[in-house]
C-alpha cells in the first residue's frame, strides 16, 4: 500500500511538472503576422518611439534633447518584487544592434526575449501587446538610426521566487492579452485613436491603474490612481493620480486642458507636472496636436472611478 502511493504520490508531481512546463512556454508571435508586415518605415517610427515612452526608462535619468536618443538603459525600478534595471536598448552590440524584426517584434507582442526566454513586464509588454504589428516594424526601423552605446547594464536583482522566469508564463496567461481594455465600439475615430495611443503604446494604465497582489492590473478600476509602482529608499511609495473624471481625478480637467498639459506640463490651476510625468511630458509633446486631443477625448470617456489608492494617502 505504502509502496503504491509513493507510486501515485510520484506520478502526480510528474504529471503537475509536465502541465507546468507546457503551461509555461514562451509563446512568438505568429509567423503569419510576421510575413506580413511591411518594411519598417523610420519616419512614422519615430513617432512611435515617443508615444511609446522608450527613453522614459532607457535614456539616462535627466537627459534632455537629443540626449534621450541615447538608450544606454541603467535606470533602477524598485520594487516589491525586487529591483528591475533597464538594459541598453542602443543599435550596439550592448543593446539590439544584433537583432532582427522577428526578436524585436516577439519582445514587444509577447513579451520573450531573443534567447526565448519571459521577459519581466517591468518592460510593459502587457500594454504594448496591443501595438499593431506595423508600427513595431516602424519602430524597429527607427531604433535601428540611433546612436549606439557601449554601456554594459547590470541584471535584475530579484529574490526567490521572482527570479524564476519559468513561472511569468502562468502570470502571463492571466494578464497578456492583444484585447484592448475599454469596449469602444460606438466611439468615435478620435477617441478610438486616443484609446491606441493611451492603451498600447502611452502605457498609460501600467502607472495609473491599480494593481493586486501579483503585480496584475485590476482593469475594473481601469486608470483609477494607485500607488507608485516604485519603492522609494525608505520603503515608502507615492501616488499615481487618478486620471478619470471620478471624484478626485481630472472631473475638473476640459480636454483641452488635458492636451495643453501633455504638450507643456502645466495643470490648469498652474502647478506643474513633476516627477515621472515630467519624462512623459518630453515624450508627448513630440507628437502631433491631433494626438494629444486624442489622448484628452479617449481619457474623457472613461468610467469615472474613485481612487485607486487608500484613502489616507
Amino acid at each position: 500500500m505504502t509502496r503504491k502511493l509513493v507510486y501515485g504520490l510520484a506520478a502526480i508531481i510528474a504529471a503537475g511538472s509536465a502541465a507546468f512546463w507546457v503551461l509555461t512556454e514562451p509563446q512568438k508571435v505568429d509567423e503569419p503576422v510576421l510575413a506580413s508586415l511591411q518594411p519598417g518605415d523610420a519616419v512614422k517610427g519615430e513617432q512611435v518611439f515617443w508615444a511609446g515612452g522608450c527613453a522614459s526608462c532607457h535614456a539616462a535619468p535627466g537627459a534632455s534633447g537629443d540626449a534621450r536618443k541615447l538608450l544606454a538603459g541603467g535606470h533602477e525600478l524598485i520594487s516589491d518584487f525586487g529591483i528591475f534595471v533597464a538594459p541598453n536598448i542602443s543599435p550596439s552590440d550592448q543593446g539590439i544592434g544584433s537583432w532582427t524584426l522577428e526578436d524585436f517584434a516577439n519582445a514587444m507582442l509577447m513579451g520573450v526575449g531573443r534567447q526565448g526566454e519571459h521577459l519581466y513586464p517591468s518592460f510593459p509588454y502587457t500594454s504594448y501587446a496591443r501595438m499593431q504589428p506595423q508600427d513595431v516594424a516602424d519602430l524597429f526601423a527607427y531604433m535601428k538610426t540611433l546612436p549606439e552605446s557601449d554601456n554594459a547594464t547590470a541584471g535584475h536583482r530579484l529574490g526567490f521566487p521572482f527570479n524564476i522566469r519559468r513561472g511569468l508564463g502562468l502570470w502571463k496567461l492571466l494578464y497578456l492579452s492583444g484585447e484592448p481594455v475599454l469596449e469602444t465600439a460606438d466611439a468615435s475615430d478620435q477617441v478610438k485613436r486616443g484609446q491606441y495611443l493611451s492603451e498600447a503604446l502611452g502605457h498609460c494604465g501600467e502607472c495609473h491603474t491599480p494593481r493586486n497582489i501579483i503585480g496584475g492590473l485590476k482593469t475594473n478600476q481601469w486608470m483609477a490612481g494607485s500607488l507608485s509602482p516604485e519603492t522609494g529608499s525608505d520603503g515608502s511609495k507615492g501616488i499615481v493620480p487618478n486620471i478619470t473624471s471620478g471624484e478626485g481625478g481630472i472631473d475638473s480637467w476640459s480636454e483641452n486642458d488635458i492636451a495643453y498639459a501633455l504638450q507643456s506640463g502645466f495643470t490648469p490651476d498652474f502647478d506643474s507636472l513633476g516627477g515621472s510625468m515630467a519624462d512623459v511630458v518630453a515624450n508627448m509633446a513630440q507628437l502631433t496636436d491631433a494626438d494629444r486631443e486624442a489622448i484628452a477625448a479617449y481619457l474623457k470617456a472613461i468610467p469615472a472611478h474613485a481612487n485607486g489608492y487608500p484613502a489616507n494617502r
